[in-house]
């Protein structure tokens, strides 16, 4: 299965808007979450995610640092179309590393300070 960018954003705010602590996945018969399963591991490999239990996870530090960076729905697009503009093939890493510099920049216009 291919990694779905757009599918991990969702999932990250999907988690991050729960109102528990953990987010709570569970395996159905016949597979018909298997994506989010698929995503929800992908975030444990990038460590912005950690498994709990069986079905039970919850987002780190870094994964909230992730979220911030994508959550603005202008710097988002502006990451999907520097990455499409290039090949349209990024590590997660780099994702996280364009979007962060789509907000640090858009901070630094506001602002008129560079951070």
């Amino acid at each position: 299965m291919k990694r779905d960018d757009n599918f991990l954003r969702q999932l990250l705010l999907k988690m991050e808007d729960n109102d528990a602590p953990s987010y709570i996945i569970l395996n159905t018969l016949g597979g018909s979450n298997s994506k989010e399963i698929h995503h929800i591991r992908i975030l444990c490999d990038c460590k912005y995610a950690e498994q709990l239990n069986d079905h039970e996870y919850r987002l780190t530090a870094s994964g909230h640092d992730f979220i911030e960076s994508i959550r603005d729905d202008g710097i988002w697009e502006k990451t999907k179309i520097a990455v499409a503009e290039t090949g349209g093939n990024a590590t997660i890493e780099i994702v996280k590393t364009l979007a962060a510099g789509f907000l640090k920049k858009k901070i630094t216009d506001h602002i008129g300070i560079d951070i």
